[in-house]
């Protein structure tokens, strides 16, 4: 299906996708506890903020509110029977938001994991899975979305659930996997992993690649780790703003405007072509990225000490391929 994230990418370089979600809502007045989905309805125009701010400060795609939009993590909420509705009206938000915006810009519907554990070592089959994921496919498509974008995954088990159920709703569709765990996700996937899984899906996203995880070095660690399997899928990289800090009763994040502008020449050197912001990561981060990856030039691919130098240490030794480079987080070097 030919789409607007397949034309943009055959036209450009790169293209800057958007920031943390759950930061800026919580900058708006979400509580600790309370369903960011629920705002869809009952706060529409601070929704609208949130994706507003993103298309200001030069995002090329921005993912809907939408991330624990799934029958399973709205049961937490009794709103599991409304799952269709909530990603519609987010859909619709940010299709408004999208089509008056004076550009071309990519509406992603965020699709994130269900919060169960996958069969066998856990009670959720592949599909029932993707009987969630196909329901809350089909509200994001209805409300206009241009694509579905799964992300935070660490099971392969629910990334290919994903993909089943949004095959049946025949979307275009990306999927990134959060490595925090020594080089892998949580349930071991390593980035070599991930390339053959995405590769051999019989429904293959548009592009996939990286989210959240620890910090930006152990990010682009993981995408050099895609790189040098020499996939022929676009690479996303979506990494925090920095290394979070409880301060005041709130998880901050230390990573300054200038440093992830750094993390975004960086991981275009690297070889990502999507990159964008996880946890932490404000219109202000995105501005400071869309400017460096406009104004400097192409480099050669960073080794990891050269990562490490800019964006600080690594949480750990290994990239979960057997490598041990770069220094520990413990020398990080601070900034700003």
């Amino acid at each position: 299906m030919s789409n607007l994230l397949e034309t943009l990418l055959s036209e450009r370089d790169w293209l800057l996708a958007d920031g943390a979600t759950g930061t800026n809502l919580f900058n708006m007045g979400l509580e600790a506890g309370e369903a960011p989905e629920l705002w869809n309805e009952s706060e529409p125009g601070k929704i609208r903020a949130l994706y507003q701010g993103a298309v200001d400060a030069g995002s090329d795609i921005f993912l809907t509110n939408t991330f624990g939009g799934n029958a399973s993590r709205l049961k937490l909420h009794d709103a599991a029977d409304r799952a269709y509705d909530l990603n519609r009206i987010s859909a619709e938000i940010a299709r408004e938001v999208a089509d008056t915006a004076g550009r071309r810009v990519v509406v992603a519907g965020s699709m994130g994991p269900t919060g169960e554990i996958m069969a066998p070592l856990g009670p959720l089959t592949i599909e029932g899975a993707a009987e969630m994921f196909e329901e809350q496919a089909r509200g994001l498509m209805a409300g206009g979305a241009d694509l579905l974008w799964i992300e935070t995954i660490s099971a392969p088990e629910e990334f290919e659930a994903a993909a089943l159920g949004i095959s049946r709703v025949g979307a275009p569709w990306c999927g990134t996997m959060s490595f925090d765990t020594a080089g892998r996700t949580m349930m071991g996937l390593t980035s070599a992993d991930m390339v053959g899984l995405a590769q051999s899906l019989p429904y293959p996203p548009l592009a996939f690649g990286a989210n959240c995880g620890v910090g930006a070095s152990d990010l682009l660690r993981t995408v050099l780790g895609f790189t040098a399997s020499a996939p022929h899928l676009p690479v996303i990289a979506k990494g925090n703003a920095g290394i979070p800090k409880f301060s005041d009763g709130r998880i901050l994040y230390d990573g300054t405007p200038e440093l992830m502008a750094d993390y975004a020449v960086l991981a275009r050197d690297c070889g990502a072509k999507i990159i964008g912001g996880c946890c932490g990561t404000t219109p202000v981060h995105l501005t400071a990225m869309r400017e460096a990856l406009e104004s400097r030039p192409r480099g050669p691919a960073p080794d990891i000490e050269t990562i490490t130098g800019r964006l600080g240490g690594l949480s750990s030794a290994s990239d979960g391929l057997g490598v041990e480079p770069g220094p520990l987080r413990e020398r990080r070097r601070r900034r700003g």
